[in-house]
Parts: structure tokens; sequence; C-alpha cells
């Protein structure tokens, strides 16, 4: 009697224990998809060049299984992006937001100073929320201007995670890219590689 005693208490005590290490289990999967992720920037998030749904927020979304925020607006400066930073991203409350900004300055020929300026406003805000911000970076060879530099030491001073170069071996190679300056299916997915990579999951 005592030996079957026994046996049920050894296997009600391995059944709490299965219990606890699976829900324990349970509850971080769930804070991890809850988290919030807005891809903030201009057509390198939009998408401008891509197949429908093959964008890098989509081809990103596909990977980490969980939903992904296009905050992506063709034609944005930094400044334009400051404008519609409340609506577009703080307004969701982001815990992660993946930022690809700068491109237009650097085309339209705006002073790296004023750019980094407007983008180092763009990160604290975000930070002021708590949110991770990792900032996908270009350095366009004999075109930079400074702004591979700029993009260093913002994310020395701001604590914020640096792609430096978020297109590099993409621009260039006909393979990867739908124009001079957009790329294809296959180089959204390489960024949304990079930005996986650097989410560190």
């Amino acid at each position: 009697m005592k030996k079957i005693v026994y046996f049920i208490l050894a296997g009600l005590i391995l059944l709490l224990g299965y219990k606890f290490l699976t829900s324990t289990h349970q509850d971080f999967s769930d804070d991890s998809v809850d988290q919030k992720i807005v891809c903030f920037g201009d057509s390198l998030t939009y998408g401008t060049g891509a197949s429908e749904g093959k964008d890098y927020p989509s081809q990103l979304s596909k990977m980490i299984s969980r939903p992904v925020i296009n905050a992506g607006r063709p034609g944005d400066t930094t400044a334009s992006a400051l404008q519609r930073l409340e609506k577009d991203v703080l307004s969701y409350a982001p815990d992660i937001v993946l930022i690809t900004l700068g491109g237009n300055d650097l085309k339209n020929g705006i002073a790296a100073d004023t750019a980094f300026e407007n983008l180092k406003m763009i990160v604290n805000l975000i930070h002021s929320q708590g949110a991770r911000i990792i900032i996908g970076g270009l350095h366009i060879p004999f075109r930079d201007r400074g702004f591979g530099r700029g993009y260093q030491k913002l994310a020395d001073e701001t604590g914020a995670t640096l792609i430096p170069n978020i297109l590099e071996d993409i621009m260039g190679n006909r393979q990867l890219m739908s124009d001079p300056i957009h790329p294809n299916d296959a180089g959204y997915k390489i960024m949304a590689q990079r930005f996986y990579e650097a989410l560190g999951w």
C-alpha cells in the first residue's frame, strides 16, 4: 500500500514540475509575440521595386512569425519623417523600431548635419518611449558626403543598434536591384535578413 502511495506522489510531483516548466516557457513566448515592431522609413521600407508582400517588413514578418508594421513612405526625408513620427510610429507604442532614413537627404543635397540632427531627434523621441532602435545605415562610395560617419556617430551617441550599410553588396548588383536605387524581391530579402540578425533572436 505504501508503495502505491509513493508512486502516486512521485507521479504528481513529475506532473506539477512538467506543468511549471511548460507554463513558464509559454509565458516567455507570449511576451515575445506581444512586442510591437514598427519599420519606419522611406521607399526602402515601403518596398518600392518589390512584388506584393516582398518588401523587407513583410519578409521579416515571415522570418519571425509575428506581425510587423510597415510605416514606410516613398520620398521621405528625415524632416518629413520627423513630422509624421507621432502619428505613424509613437502612436503604436512600439517595443522595437527599425529605421531606414537619410537616403533622400543624401540624394537631395541636404547637409549631413541637418539630416542627422533630424535623425537624432527621431531616435531620442522613440527612445523616450522605451523602444529599442535598429538603424539601417547607408554608405555610398564617392557620393557619401559624410553620411556613413554620421550614422556611426548617431549610434554611438544614442545607443541605437546600427547596421552600417543596409545595402552593402545589394546596390550595384543587377540581380538584386529593381532600379539603380531600389532592391528587388531578393534584395529586400537580404535587408530583412540583416535586420533579423540585428534583432538577435
